[in-house]
């Protein structure tokens, strides 16, 4: 019986480290053909390069999602190398949290160009081949965020319960061409995101959110587990944090 993983073109965005490169080493071990956009090329080179050494298959492409070109030029890649494409996992993230009184507006702007036109982007190159196979996965990662709102963390969020939104309406408009959608709400996950947080204070809440934080690994199987199913089955929702996190 087969995992419905084994020979998969995957595409996953944010590959050079944390959930994105558990993901891709996970998916590559169980069979999937892996393609991996990330701006830290030579991260994404290097992990690449390591899974066709261990006899999986792997390309990448250095993307940066903020770019619809970069986005549509990963997909390409995948579909030049390996004809198709079927399960597009949105994953790039940033959260550079800071009170609205700070008046971060750089950081809300980046916010919106990786957290969620990353992610529409990505609709964007992968809808069109999807439909003309009648076949596809989207995987959009959101966030317990998503679900819930705390101060200093309000654009983020924002961010998050958009791509919830956004992932809901897909899901409702390509049921025609046999496409499955699946929104992943992590809790805290040891990955860099709170690297990018330069407000002390804003900083300090996460890193004491972050001392319960479970391995990436975590987020890997959630994703298996999405992919694994049979076609006929879609699991549009999945919110998983550490057994101790509170938040």
């Amino acid at each position: 019986m087969g995992n419905n993983i084994r020979g998969k073109v995957v595409v996953i965005t944010g590959a050079s480290s944390g959930l994105g490169e558990a993901a891709a080493r996970h998916l590559a071990a169980q069979g999937a053909r892996v393609v991996l956009g990330a701006r830290r090329e030579e991260r994404i080179r290097a992990l690449s390069e390591q899974l066709r050494r261990e006899g999986q298959e792997a390309e990448f492409l250095a993307t940066d999602v903020t770019r619809r070109a970069d986005v549509a030029a990963l997909v390409d890649t995948a579909i030049r190398k390996f004809g198709r494409i079927d399960v597009m996992l949105s994953n790039a993230g940033l959260m550079p949290n800071s009170r609205f009184e700070r008046l971060k507006v750089e950081d809300w702007e980046r916010m919106i160009d990786v957290n969620l036109k990353g992610v529409l982007y990505g609709i964007a190159a992968a809808l069109p081949p999807m439909q003309r196979q009648n076949s596809g996965h989207f995987i959009h990662v959101s966030s317990v965020a998503g679900h819930k709102v705390r101060a200093g963390g309000a654009v983020y969020a924002a961010t998050k319960h958009a791509v919830r939104a956004l992932s809901e309406g897909l899901r409702q408009e390509v049921k025609g061409y046999n496409i499955r959608t699946t929104i992943i709400s992590p809790g805290a996950v040891a990955t860099e995101l709170t690297d990018s947080i330069t407000e002390p204070e804003m900083r300090a809440t996460a890193e004491k959110v972050y001392e319960t934080a479970i391995s990436p690994d975590a987020f890997a199987r959630t994703v298996a587990f999405a992919i694994s199913q049979p076609d006929d089955m879609d699991i549009n929702e999945i919110l998983f944090r550490p057994t101790s996190q509170e938040y």
